[in-house]
């Protein structure tokens, strides 16, 4: 069968890459047992000028290196596959997907620090893994969870310029709003105003993107309430973690919400930097904007049905396919429902990817999350039935690179399982998690000096020219 060849496949491919990265791991954990400050910052500090050295060093004895040759079809085609971007956070690989920091998904799971009710990764340390590159300890990540809720108290004005909108506006349209009022505090544009050397950018960063972090589940949680919950809005717990507090202020207390809400956040975190939220993050950033100017940028870009948009899509086809056919739906009937989805001019959504060409490792990691929790769920076996069908007809398409399942093909079920069912939101708890990634690497764009981001561009008519002469050569 096509969906267990698929995870056979991919455990194998799991199973080797671990054993060529044991060594790295090995180091990452000696420096994490080895490592006794608690503060995150001091750790920067001490972490920066090694990496600007680093960085001056590649610049001046490669800097003339070519990286590969562009072509017509880069150019017209969303620059895929074409090198540009510097992003230190995390690595995509075509075959077997992300690397944070080095660290794929499952070894994640394995050496980050989890809560003690349970063996999902909790998001600060996470966090601590992007900024630093080094995994942390225990006590590391409770300091930085408690730093956190610390800086987690939102002003009312953000409160009053959401509630300045229809209540019945799109959630991330709301939640971009919060965040765009959320910059009234930033640190970094004080401080630039103040005439700060570029030298220090990194530091009123360092704390415009901690204090954001911390504020993002704050104004989320308020969004959910408001357009779901009559405005019943949930104070925060400040002892509780990351997720489990995100998990609280939008009304899921259940111990397994918690849970998914912690491996949620850690697996949408970063992408590496081509994707449209990261890349609009790093741009705008790259003129100088804040972090908070930069970030709303960036959920701007995420709101789109191409992007993070596609994680409500995918649940809202799913129902439509129960709507119409029913929850025993046989695998017969539903390749006939794919095939009518795709002659329709539409997409399936939550399959293929821009950069994978293999299941995307957050897809498995979520599955073993619904394999463990909810194996009875009709939703979940619907979602295991599509991998089994869906891949083999987009095959015979014949018109598709990737035909597997991304992140968004499972992340709305389990939502859905555990009561978060208005799809409509989704994309905001993408959001939420995004803000670790996208913060992490604008603070090593300020650390680091990070040019202005300036592509060249050219039109139809300058492209007709080169080819032609490219072609009388």
């Amino acid at each position: 069968m096509v969906f267990f060849r698929s995870v056979s496949a991919f455990t194998r491919l799991r199973s080797r890459v671990g054993k060529q990265s044991s060594l790295s791991n090995s180091v990452r954990w000696i420096q994490m047992q080895s490592s006794t400050d608690l503060d995150l910052k001091s750790q920067l500090q001490e972490l920066i000028p090694e990496q600007q050295d680093r960085l001056k060093k590649l610049k001046s004895e490669h800097g003339k290196v070519q990286l590969g040759n562009i072509t017509v079809d880069m150019v017209i085609g969303g620059m895929r596959g074409m090198t540009g971007l510097l992003w230190e956070t995390s690595l995509l690989d075509p075959e077997e997907g992300i690397r944070f920091r080095g660290l794929s998904i499952p070894e994640c799971q394995k050496v980050l620090p989890t809560a003690q009710s349970g063996a999902e990764p909790l998001p600060e340390g996470l966090l601590w893994l992007l900024l630093t590159g080094k995994v942390p300890s225990k006590e590391q990540v409770e300091a930085l969870s408690k730093d956190l809720a610390s800086r987690a108290a939102v002003p009312d004005y953000v409160y009053n310029a959401i509630d300045a909108l229809p209540s019945t506006a799109h959630p991330m349209t709301q939640f971009a709003s919060g965040v765009m009022a959320l910059q009234v505090q930033s640190e970094f544009q004080k401080a630039y105003e103040n005439g700060i050397h570029k030298s220090k950018f990194w530091e009123p960063t360092y704390e415009d993107c901690l204090n954001l972090i911390a504020r993002v589940p704050v104004v989320a949680a308020y969004v959910y309430r408001r357009m779901y919950k009559n405005g019943d809005s949930i104070p925060s717990d400040k002892s509780l973690d990351y997720g489990a507090n995100f998990s609280h202020m939008l009304g899921f207390d259940d111990e397994k919400m918690k849970e998914l809400m912690r491996l949620y956040i850690t697996i949408h975190s970063d992408h590496e930097g081509g994707n449209v939220s990261a890349h609009t993050g790093h741009l705008v950033g790259s003129a100088l904007s804040d972090p908070y100017l930069s970030f709303a940028a960036a959920l701007n870009g995420l709101a789109g049905p191409l992007h993070g948009l596609a994680n409500q899509e995918v649940l809202l086809w799913i129902k439509q396919v129960v709507e119409e056919c029913g929850e025993d739906i046989s695998k017969e009937q539903l390749k006939e429902y794919v095939w009518k989805t795709l002659n329709s001019g539409k997409v399936v959504p939550g399959y293929g990817h821009g950069v994978l060409r293999n299941t995307d490792p957050r897809y498995v990691c979520q599955r073993e999350f619904a394999l463990k929790h909810l194996p009875d769920d009709p939703l979940f076996q619907l979602v295991s039935k599509l991998y089994e069908v869906v891949p083999p007809v987009l095959t015979q398409l014949g018109k598709v690179k990737n035909p597997w399942p991304n992140v968004d093909a499972h992340s709305g079920v389990l939502l859905n399982h555990y009561g978060l069912t208005e799809a409509r939101y989704y994309t905001v708890l993408f959001g939420v998690s995004r803000s670790l990634g996208i913060c992490s690497q604008l603070v090593w764009d300020r650390a680091l000096g990070l040019a202005l981001e300036r592509p060249k561009s050219v039109t139809m008519d300058w492209l007709e020219a080169h080819c032609k002469k490219a072609s009388s050569a």
